[in-house]
């Protein structure tokens, strides 16, 4: 007897149909608006220093020279945020796509948009209220407001009055302007701290910008590196009328050391994906760094692995191997540049927030068959960083302790001399001062002081700083030479004549150097 199914087409009556069917018959269709709850759950993932290089992005995909992130302060309290910049600008029409969730616009090869949601997701993670003023040549000032508001129904924009968008576009923005820009301004900003105490205010001012500027700067690097935009922050006192010092987003190259840290790299991994070929720039930091470019937001060891960038963009800042290798310390050299331009989504896909890259099952293979010209493999590629790792730490462990540096020394210069050199725990610092002194010495470089553990600089000599402000841990450079020089001149219960004689030579040729730069 043939199979049949049973099918429930009327309540309470059973007919036989005759299986599986390719086409769903169906009887009309119905319209189903999503609810404006909707619009809470939007770019959740994001952060503010994450929401705003989403809105640069669209500064830069208008074409825009400058952009101006600028903090508004009002009776004590952060009231509000602004993005401004000088693009291209958007007609009614445009800003009104801009405006819909899911609008899409047309993008081009060179966007970094994508999705149509990340103006809307940007500002509405972190602000209740939204509003975008835009001036394109040829037509007159616009403006559209959004708000989160979960007791009004719909997807209604507001349409702002012509005249106070006007008003907003011809403020003091201090940017290059040639009569075309868009401004996003974010009202009851969600993260902002509830008080007017100026304390917590600056703090959080500072941290936020320090933040802000680190991750546009890494995010961002390669398009300012190329000159294509210019990006500031500031902070405006509406009660005083003053806009603040303003500061500087300078790029910040994740892969920007002056020496490699192993010879031969970085190098080229090529693999095939269908008729597609991957390239996996890899590249070995420099033992140990300092440099901004290496620690990054988070730390080295929490920034090695995979740095993906789409159209000039940084979207993950390395933090995994995605399924090619594991976290590990000795790793911490090791980072992969790899542009996704082109490659499959279904292979590499980005999030919506682009923060991060989803791999697919068949990257991991990829990567495994990756290899560079000379036959290295990916293996091969983690082998030789965590031996260099390694090596480095060997070395550290093999050098002679030193007595640990005091007052005088800049902090990083500190911390760069404890990363290299092992510290006696137990021994007093030595500290360097500026002094005047007297006629009988005037000439001497420096004077040695084992009981207080000082050495002392003459003041003749010192170095002008480049803004002119001196300090006491100025002289970088030349404190840290002196400090290698002569830390044996601290140790022992007393100098031997070897130590004295070399202490004369140092102090003859030292001032001598010294009297020749002033012109003696």
């Amino acid at each position: 007897m043939p199979s049949v199914t049973h099918i429930f087409d009327v309540p309470g009556h059973v007919t036989l149909g005759q299986g599986w069917q390719a086409e769903v018959p169906v009887d009309g269709t119905v319209e189903l608006p999503p609810d404006r709850r909707a619009l809470d759950g939007l770019g959740r993932n994001h952060s503010l220093h994450t929401a705003l290089a989403d809105l640069v992005d669209n500064s830069i995909d208008a074409e825009a020279s400058h952009v101006l992130i600028r903090f508004i302060r009002k009776d004590g309290r952060l009231r509000g945020l602004y993005v401004v910049d000088n693009g291209k600008g958007m007609t009614g029409s445009a800003i009104n796509v801009a405006m819909t969730l899911g609008g899409r616009r047309k993008y081009t090869e060179k966007d970094l948009g994508s999705f149509g949601i990340g103006l809307k997701a940007a500002s509405l993670s972190n602000a209740k209220i939204v509003t975008v003023f835009s001036w394109a040549a040829g037509h007159a000032p616009v403006g559209r407001r959004l708000e989160a508001d979960p007791n009004k129904r719909g997807f209604q924009c507001d349409v702002v009055a012509e005249a106070f968008a006007r008003s907003e576009l011809a403020r003091r923005w201090n940017i290059p302007w040639s009569g075309t820009g868009t401004i996003v301004r974010w009202d009851e900003v969600f993260g902002f701290p509830a008080t007017n105490d100026p304390a917590r205010v600056e703090e959080f001012i500072t941290r936020s910008m320090t933040e802000i500027i680190n991750h546009l700067g890494m995010t961002l690097h390669r398009v300012v590196e190329q000159g294509r935009i210019e990006i500031f922050l500031d902070v405006e006192d509406v009660d005083q009328d003053q806009v603040g010092p303003r500061s500087r987003v300078d790029a910040i190259n994740p892969f920007g050391y002056g020496r490699t840290g192993k010879v031969g790299y970085p190098k080229d991994l090529l693999a095939l994906h269908g008729d597609l070929q991957v390239v996996f720039n890899c590249h070995i930091w420099p033992s140990r760094s300092r440099n901004m470019e290496f620690r990054l937001t988070t730390g080295a060891e929490k920034h090695q692995g995979l740095f993906f960038y789409r159209r000039g963009r940084l979207l993950q800042a390395g933090g995994s191997w995605d399924g090619v290798s594991a976290l590990a310390p000795e790793r911490q050299l090791a980072r992969v540049q790899v542009d996704i331009d082109g490659l499959p989504p279904g292979l590499l896909a980005m999030n919506p927030e682009k923060s991060r890259v989803r791999v697919g099952p068949n990257f991991a293979p990829l990567v495994e068959s990756a290899m560079a010209a000379d036959g290295t493999t990916f293996a091969d590629f983690l082998t030789d960083a965590e031996e260099r790792f390694r090596e480095s730490r060997k070395r550290r462990r093999a050098r002679k302790p030193m007595i640990p540096p005091g007052k005088g020394f800049a902090p990083q210069l500190k911390h760069a001399i404890r990363d290299e050199i092992p510290m006696q725990a137990h021994e007093d610092p030595i500290t360097m001062r500026w002094t005047r002194f007297d006629r009988t010495h005037r000439d001497d470089f420096f004077r040695v002081d084992r009981t207080d553990r000082v050495l002392w600089l003459n003041e003749r000599y010192r170095p002008r700083a480049r803004s002119g402000r001196r300090g006491s841990n100025d002289a970088a450079l030349l404190k840290s030479l002196l400090y290698l020089l002569m830390e044996q001149a601290f140790t022992g219960e007393y100098l031997g004549v070897r130590d004295r004689d070399n202490i004369e030579l140092w102090q003859e040729i030292l001032s001598m150097a010294a009297k020749a730069d002033l012109g003696e």
